[in-house]
């Protein structure tokens, strides 16, 4: 349920229902906009018919949400939501933001060097795996805490925030210390004890969805997040499983206006898993931003044939430049900027 005060509605008005919430056991998340502020009742709706919330002083009106993601929804925030990720650089606003960096953290001098190119062909923030899920138990797993000191070292050099997984509720805190955005894979999207424990950390976490996923089980596992506090939510789109076999996984591009429509949350494309291919990135990156995606995650490798992960999905960096320069235009053309 959402609760709409008055513009003139004072903090005496807004502590009274916050109280009567509280003494409810409802959880309630405030979002304050330019006019007025928004107060969302989560919990029991035995509880919440108990309030005569329309009799409230400062109250303007009672909305409830049908949709079973509440906080997610727009109707609990009508404007987009833009998210911070360092004083300088926001994901949602007219900037669309490109991660890109190497599908896994290797040792530090590649990683700064593939960090190197990327960072001048346009890319403003900087992804690497330092925890890798992988189908064989037998595959590169990752360097563990070698690959996030690597990955905090190199971040400091190039003046770039970073992305990078993290797959176990104990390892939240840790990785929390060394990125800047802590990232869900597909894997994990409903790990509901892992997104509860990035829904308390303070970092913005991007959510990808998951192989077979429907939309609404993308948004609901949103919802997990923000239910816990964190409302720096950044949503990922990055293909299904589907009956084709000749690319890794089917990219929706519809996922993305239609999150738009049903979400206040930014949501970003991962073209290289979707595509399962380098030479498919391209195009699915430009749909991406064709259809409004507000960021890319692009996987980009000085040797890709050397690549310990991904290798085949991997752009030279002289493709990933020339990408850049292609998607200018078309960021352009949508009024927007990379």
């Amino acid at each position: 349920m959402i609760i709409v005060m008055r513009p003139n509605a004072t903090k005496e008005d807004m502590d009274y229902v916050l109280q009567r919430a509280e003494k409810l056991g409802l959880k309630p998340h405030i979002s304050k906009g330019t006019e007025r502020t928004i107060i969302g009742l989560i919990g029991p709706e035995d509880a919440l018919r108990a309030m005569p919330l329309e009799a409230f002083p400062g109250v303007e009106k009672v909305i409830p949400v049908l949709a079973p993601y509440k906080l997610v929804s727009r109707e609990f925030k009508k404007e987009d939501s833009v998210i911070p990720i360092t004083s300088r650089l926001k994901v949602g606003g007219k900037q669309i933001v490109v991660f890109a960096g190497p599908c896994a953290i290797e040792s530090e001098k590649i990683l700064l060097e593939i960090g190197e190119k990327v960072r001048s062909a346009g890319a403003v923030a900087m992804r690497g795996g330092a925890f890798k899920p992988r189908t064989s138990p037998y595959a590169f797993q990752g360097l563990g805490l070698e690959g996030l000191k690597i990955l905090s070292a190199v971040s400091k050099k190039l003046d770039m925030p970073t992305v990078t997984e993290v797959m176990d509720p104990r390892d939240v805190g840790l990785v929390a210390q060394y990125a800047d955005v802590l990232q869900i894979g597909a894997r994990n999207m409903q790990n509901f004890n892992l997104l509860k424990e990035v829904g308390q950390s303070k970092k913005p976490v991007l959510l990808k969805r998951g192989l077979s996923s429907t939309i609404k089980e993308l948004l609901m596992s949103a919802e997990y997040i923000m239910a816990e506090g964190n409302h720096q939510v950044i949503l990922c789109e990055r293909g299904i499983r589907t009956f084709e076999d000749m690319t890794r996984n089917t990219f929706d591009v519809s996922a993305i206006p239609l999150v738009k429509q049903l979400s206040h949350l930014p949501i970003i494309a991962d073209p290289s898993h979707a595509a399962g291919t380098w030479n498919l990135v391209g195009p699915i990156a430009k749909a991406a931003v064709a259809a409004g995606a507000d960021g890319l995650i692009i996987e980009v490798h000085t040797k890709p044939e050397e690549a310990v992960s991904d290798g085949a999905q991997s752009l030279l960096p002289e493709k990933f430049k020339t990408l850049m320069q292609e998607l200018q235009k078309i960021a352009l053309a949508i009024n927007r900027e990379i």
